[in-house]
């Protein structure tokens, strides 16, 4: 019996690193030629000036989240740790994750590494050259999940669009994005990439922290593997300063349906670089 159960460990650690060997090199090759082609260009400082066709509660929170006089984001590299849940009333699943974030040529490069009955799945979102593609994949034997397509590209775009107004917000500033204040706390940005254009609501409370991100643009995938259009949010809190920016460092992701809101992630920030040189 015993010698049954050490196989049994050794099976599952042997398939653990297989799934890890191989999603990690997927990811790295990915990074390096992203890298490859948008390295690093010359410094970028902030200013006030740059900020001045904004809404009043966007330059509030450029001013409070300390982008104003740091260099305008080119990339980022953020790591999370998070609990997922499949459906209401889940137990979490427990995952990290790693992702590379770049504002040139849009790009956004995203791993989810967790297990269940030690198991491993690896989620993959890659998004670059206005595509997207989502993969998951179990034990490195299958996927369940693989995915491409504009109603992905469009619901990536807003992912995308997501981590620039909470994680790097004087990337804010780029043309590409147009803007409708509602109110002194709360506006509408636009977000172009090529082909496609997503929008979503922001909100800010008084001090000038962003403190939700709302959608209707984006598609959670369906158990029979369909895209439905679902509201979206993304409610952030807990800012600390971190090499001079203060960042949200807990937040939940949100899905509005008809029939009741579903809380399906709950994310911690662990580490974050502005301008990452490879």
């Amino acid at each position: 019996m015993k010698q049954f159960s050490g196989i049994k460990i050794l099976i599952i650690t042997m398939i653990t690193l297989t799934a890890c060997s191989s999603s990690t090199k997927i990811f790295k090759q990915k990074k390096t030629e992203e890298f490859a082609m948008q390295p690093l260009q010359s410094e970028n400082i902030i200013s006030e000036k740059e900020i001045a066709h904004l809404p009043g509660c966007v330059k509030k929170y450029l001013a409070y989240s300390g982008a104003i006089g740091k260099s305008k984001p080119q990339n980022v590299y953020i790591e999370f740790e998070a609990d997922m849940y499949r459906k209401p009333g889940d137990k979490p699943m427990k995952a990290t994750s790693e992702q590379y974030n770049f504002y040139g040529n849009y790009s956004r490069l995203f791993l989810m590494k967790a297990s269940k009955m030690f198991i491993p799945f690896r989620a993959m979102h890659i998004y670059r050259n206005q595509q997207a593609t989502f993969r998951v994949r179990v034990a490195n034997l299958f996927n369940v999940v693989d995915l491409k397509g504009e109603e992905l590209t469009i619901a990536e775009t807003v992912t995308l669009l997501n981590d620039m107004c909470i994680f790097a917000p004087g990337s804010l500033i780029d043309n590409r994005l147009s803007w409708k204040e509602i109110d002194s706390l709360s506006t509408e940005v636009f977000f172009v990439n090529g082909n496609y254009k997503v929008s979503a609501k922001l909100y800010f409370n008084e001090k000038g922290e962003l403190i939700n991100f709302i959608s209707d643009d984006r598609s959670a995938l369906q158990d029979n593997g369909t895209m439905k259009r679902a509201r979206w949010s993304t409610p952030v809190k807990e800012y600390k300063e971190i090499d001079g920016r203060k960042i949200p460092t807990f937040g939940e992701t949100i899905w509005h349906y008809p029939e009741g809101d579903f809380w399906y992630g709950a994310f911690r920030l662990k580490k974050i670089i502005y301008n990452v040189k490879k």
